[in-house]
């Protein structure tokens, strides 16, 4: 969709141009496009139809570049894209939330300490979301709504930064992490056993 859009908007343009333009926007951290995919992905979305190659030029010893415009075809395929993303809901990939899933693996202390180290992390890309916001060069070189963008960045890490806080105030507090029937349990091998054994089956129904 990213390319799509960028084609339909800057064509005619060299892939090198629509490079450019997703690293200025900085989308391999947060659209997962890869500066390395970008020149593959404008020959497929050619071979399926949905760019077409208007030129190929080459000056002096640079390598040849190729000039894109989209297709019909393109077109509706990005407006189909574009409203999918608007209107439907998706879950992002959050490599955290496996790491998360074994937090048992951990001492209790490294564990608070990662969160909060976590926090502050995450503080800090706020300060300089925030910054980037109030900047001069924001202002005059980018449209308004990427501000809002930024702003939706920060409130989402400011839940996260309260989150881990909590969090690490739980596991601080000796919290047990087994489920609320077990919370006397001396170790995980009986929770384990019973999770793998299952609901017990009604005498009834045997």
């Amino acid at each position: 969709m990213m390319i799509l859009g960028l084609v339909r908007w800057m064509q005619p343009v060299h892939g090198y141009d629509v490079r450019r333009e997703l690293l200025s926007w900085k989308a391999d951290r947060w659209a997962n496009v890869q500066p390395g995919s970008i020149y593959h992905a404008l020959r497929k979305l050619t071979e399926e139809g949905l760019l077409r190659a208007v030129a190929t030029e080459q000056v002096g010893g640079r390598p040849a570049r190729t000039t894109y415009e989209i297709t019909e075809k393109g077109a509706d395929e990005f407006e189909s894209l574009l409203r999918g993303l608007w209107w439907q809901l998706d879950e992002p990939t959050d490599p955290f939330s496996a790491a998360f899933s074994f937090l048992p693996a951990l001492p209790r202390e490294e564990a608070a300490a990662a969160l909060r180290n976590r926090a502050m992390l995450l503080r800090a890309n706020v300060e300089s979301m925030r910054a980037a916001v109030d900047s001069d060069w924001m202002r005059k070189t980018r449209p308004v709504h990427v501000t809002w963008m930024f702003e939706l960045w920060a409130a989402r890490a400011e839940a996260e930064i309260a989150w881990c806080e909590r969090i690490a105030e739980r596991i601080d507090s000796g919290v047990s992490y087994l489920p609320a029937g077990l919370a006397d349990e001396e170790s995980w091998r009986e929770w384990r056993r019973r999770t793998a054994d299952g609901p017990k089956p009604d005498s009834q129904t045997q």
